[in-house]
């Protein structure tokens, strides 16, 4: 990766959103956690949800992840409450096929998807941004 790679995939927004996780920590008594793990980084992230008729109403997330595994986890932790099962598996194809097939990012509440766009070139990235919808997702199939 040259020098000029690192300076777009690492933009301004990307290293702006690593320093705005939102619900970091962990929830005391949740309903699900899981743990998933990107094997080409070691990139982790644990969640913790608390469900009501189908909906995340408390959410929280331990990120030890990459600046592209953290700008994705504060994206999708500023939009999570509210969420079904279903929504964040939409969610999860759309910002796949994003990477995958450079189709445009998500609606809103997850618009902010379009600052990891720049990764698209890089599919040993792709895992890490990833993580936290699959963490989710992992959680939530618990119940």
């Amino acid at each position: 990766m040259t020098e000029q790679d690192l300076i777009s995939l690492y933009s301004a927004r990307i290293l702006e959103l690593t320093t705005q996780i939102p619900h970091l920590g962990r929830l005391e008594g949740p309903c699900f956690s899981a743990t998933a793990r990107a094997p080409q980084c070691g990139s982790t992230v644990t969640v913790d949800v608390m469900l009501h008729d189908g909906r995340i109403v408390q959410f929280a997330q331990s990120v030890k992840a990459c600046a592209l595994g953290q700008a994705s986890a504060a994206v999708f932790g500023a939009g999570v409450l509210g969420q079904s099962a279903q929504d964040i598996a939409a969610l999860r194809a759309t910002v796949a096929q994003m990477l995958r097939e450079k189709t445009p990012p998500p609606a809103a509440p997850f618009t902010d998807y379009a600052a990891l766009q720049a990764a698209q070139a890089y599919k040993n990235r792709h895992a890490s941004i990833l993580l936290c919808m699959d963490a989710t997702l992992a959680a939530i199939a618990k119940g």
